[in-house]
């Protein structure tokens, strides 16, 4: 079991990641003690997408090629239509995905975001969320799509836009808490 405070998070992002799905949970988990890091496919700032338009940018931590789950005790994914159609199609992003799956390890996922844990292979089997738009996408994955704010199956997270942000970062919080979780691996 893991304090808040004691947490090592990695958000994974590319460009086009829904500026508030990122920034909520960067935010918010760093003001509860975490320490939080972002990792992309490249080491440089990369840009939100607010709304309708491009947004700020976030400076990156780290490449996904230097990424171990070992490191952290979760990962967070934002969504964003961009963001994670970029990921799911880098193999390193996905093996990254895999890793923090197998482990054990808390996993949350918003809005587009579930599509990277499609490609992973993640969701067989499990209770899972989505934004509305990629719930056939969730279902052919073999998950069992739910229209709630916020759906844990063994510690992986799922929710469907910005309006849940409050609470899929609680859950976070609060699955972190639990340690890690008996699941098959993706």
């Amino acid at each position: 079991m893991t304090d808040i405070k004691s947490a090592r998070i990695l958000i994974l992002a590319t460009d086009g990641y829904e500026r508030s799905e990122l920034r909520v949970p960067l935010e918010e988990l760093r003001k509860q003690g975490a320490d939080v890091k972002i990792a992309s496919l490249e080491a440089r700032d990369i840009k939100s997408w607010d709304e309708k338009d491009w947004g700020d940018s976030v400076p990156v931590d780290l490449v996904v090629t230097d990424v171990k789950a070992e490191d952290y005790h979760a990962l967070v994914i934002p969504g964003g239509q961009i963001n994670p159609d970029i990921l799911r199609a880098n193999a390193d992003a996905v093996r990254v995905v895999r890793d923090f799956v197998k482990s054990g390890k808390t996993v949350a996922a918003i809005c587009h975001g579930p599509w990277l844990l499609v490609e992973a292979d993640a969701l067989r089997g499990r209770k899972a969320t989505s934004f509305a738009s990629i719930r056939t996408d969730v279902k052919n994955a073999g998950a069992s799509w739910e229209d709630k704010e916020v759906v844990v199956d063994k510690g992986i997270i799922t929710s469907r836009s910005p309006k849940d942000l409050q609470a899929f970062v609680a859950k976070i919080v609060e699955e972190i808490g639990e340690g890690i979780h008996n699941r098959r691996a993706a």
